[in-house]
């Protein structure tokens, strides 16, 4: 995992760290700075540049909420930096600005958003849906070059059948299209 320095290498970095989520763990504090930073025009990657140490590759999803309802998610099933915290910080940055489905995140919508980091296990092919648990595994959904991408344990997402639906609606993927499955697990920081 990262080790972020005892001195505060994230001078000009400081709003966000007060907050009570950021500050609970190295990882939500890195996302939040990012999100700061891109917000005050200053360049993310200094973050990254700024660590004692960094983690390996890993795929993560960055997701926000605002008031308790989603505001961001955005990831990757495979990661495509070459540190845990560079994928954070280039996800943060995503969710936060080029999430299709919401407009950019504000500087004054910044100060109540609550962000949590779902690190992700390499997915595993799977044969059908009766080897996935929603609670415990998150699913992808594969059609001819098309994938929806669904993270476990999801208020109302209670099925397998559930899982799947709302995968191929992401994807626009047809309800009887031939599919292919795999999983993952996530370990979740955060709200």
């Amino acid at each position: 995992m990262s080790s972020l320095p005892h001195s505060n290498p994230f001078a000009g970095f400081s709003r966000a760290a007060s907050r009570p989520d950021a500050a609970a763990h190295p990882l939500l504090r890195l996302a939040w700075l990012a999100m700061e930073a891109q917000l005050d025009g200053r360049d993310p990657q200094r973050l990254v540049d700024t660590l004692t140490a960094l983690s390996g590759p890993q795929a993560c999803f960055v997701s926000l909420k605002l008031g308790g309802r989603l505001r961001g998610c955005i990831g990757t099933i495979l990661p495509v930096h070459p540190s845990l915290e560079a994928e954070i910080v280039a996800n943060a940055i995503a969710s936060s600005q080029r999430d299709p489905r919401f407009p950019p995140v504000t500087r004054t919508e910044l100060e109540r958003i609550r962000v949590s980091v779902d690190l992700l296990s390499p997915p595993e092919d799977i044969a059908a849906a009766t080897q996935l648990d929603p609670r415990r595994y998150g699913v992808i959904v594969r059609n001819a070059g098309r994938a929806g991408v669904l993270l476990p344990d999801l208020p109302g997402v209670d099925t397998p059948a559930r899982q799947i639906a709302i995968c191929r609606d992401k994807a626009d993927i047809a309800p009887d299209a031939p599919v292919t499955l795999q999983r993952f697990t996530v370990m979740r920081i955060g709200a």
